[in-house]
């Protein structure tokens, strides 16, 4: 994990068949890098289904599959084989036994994903094999449909949430210490524009389950959010 977490024990007991954390919420709300963290104070598999996502974009990009034809979108990417399997101390995506994942923030994948993610069939086929992966083992999994969706059974269900302003300050941070060009009043925009589609798509819209708890993530560290998380690990 990018963040050092010195003083967080997770002495206890885990729930005896705890095997699945889901961790949802909206773009910039901080549940990569929490669910990351989570995962790794606990050794368990970490998987971001944003990924998989825009592992599926990729794949339709490369076969110039028409982003009009929403059934052969569909049909490649149900066709397509997706592995999470570990690489020292990082989970990494295989799409058909290669890892792409250097691929899956191009600027052509990231102008295509949120159309590709609105398909049906595109969605029905990587829930299936997310919910493969989860059967591999304990995993933590983050994305906009965990908990109410692909995993509507896990034992711990997180909803983290945060302003709007407050998660396009987060997004800006980041793209300037990666050195990408933009502005704050853009990064409003995307923002706004991402909410609109995920909250309002009829597949899978994005909202907190029913027994998930919610954390408004403003005003508290990574290091919090972890904290309270692992703590619900514990009888």
């Amino acid at each position: 994990c990018a963040v050092r977490f010195m003083n967080i024990s997770i002495c206890g007991t885990l729930i005896g068949m705890l095997k699945q954390i889901a961790i949802d919420g909206p773009v910039a709300s901080g549940k990569t890098t929490v669910g990351r963290c989570v995962s790794h104070a606990l050794s368990w598999r970490f998987l971001d289904t944003g990924l998989m996502y825009r592992a599926a974009t990729w794949l339709i990009l490369e076969k110039a599959v028409s982003l009009d034809q929403p059934k052969e979108m569909s049909a490649a990417t149900a066709q397509a084989n997706m592995e999470l399997i570990s690489c020292g101390e990082t989970d990494v995506l295989l799409v058909d036994g290669v890892n792409i994942m250097r691929e899956l923030r191009t600027l052509r994948v990231e102008e295509t994903v949120s159309h590709v993610s609105k398909v049906s069939g595109v969605r029905k086929a990587l829930i299936n094999q997310q919910r493969i992966i989860a059967r591999q083992g304990p995993i933590v999994m983050v994305g906009r449909d965990v908990g109410t969706v692909v995993l509507q059974n896990a034992p711990v269900k997180v909803y983290l949430e945060a302003p709007p302003d407050v998660r396009a300050f987060r997004r800006y941070t980041e793209r300037l210490s990666d050195k990408e060009n933009s502005t704050l009043e853009k990064v409003k925009l995307e923002i706004g524009n991402r909410d609109w589609i995920d909250s309002g798509r009829k597949e899978s819209p994005l909202y907190p389950a029913k027994d998930a708890i919610v954390i408004d993530t403003s005003s508290l560290t990574i290091n919090d959010v972890v904290r309270k998380i692992l703590d619900m690990t514990k009888l």
